[in-house]
């Protein structure tokens, strides 16, 4: 009777160890390109939006990241955070809103060592009218909405 409720133990202990791994393993099962695939070490070092290459990729947080050389790659690995676009990447002036808009690429500006992106051109001009304002704004929204799907906002 003791050997059978060891197995049975044994048995629901395995069970759970094979349920609760996926909960902490990185999802990898998606195409994730972190800044819609463009390098985000160029913005820094070249003063321009530059595509990634699948060549030259890094995973930071379940996020692939594609730089246009290995040495963008190993700046970005060496200090992630430095490179890293604000908000998780969607649109600057989006998160002043409370929303998560999907940001161009090609749509951005450095402040004080922040790489900010936004939705579109006419979008970047709202948010250029108070910048300062804007990223407070955007600051304390973050926060709120971080973690909430974008449709849900």
């Amino acid at each position: 009777m003791r050997s059978m409720k060891q197995a049975v133990l044994g048995f629901t202990m395995l069970m759970a160890a094979a349920v609760a791994t996926p909960v902490f393993a990185a999802d990898y099962t998606h195409s994730t390109p972190g800044a819609g695939g463009y390098d985000v070490v160029a913005y820094f070092t070249d003063g321009k939006a530059m595509r990634g290459s699948g060549y030259h990729v890094a995973d930071h947080h379940g996020v692939t990241y594609a730089f246009a050389s290995e040495e963008h790659k190993k700046l970005f690995v060496a200090n992630p955070t430095k490179y890293l676009p604000a908000y998780g990447g969607y649109c600057a002036y989006g998160a002043s809103v409370a929303k998560k808009f999907v940001a161009d690429p090609e749509v951005w500006k450095i402040v004080d060592g922040t790489l900010y992106l936004n939705l579109d051109k006419g979008i970047q001009v709202k948010w250029e009218k108070d910048v300062p304002g804007n990223i407070k704004k955007a600051d304390k929204n973050w926060t709120a909405i971080k973690d909430k799907a974008p449709g849900d906002l």
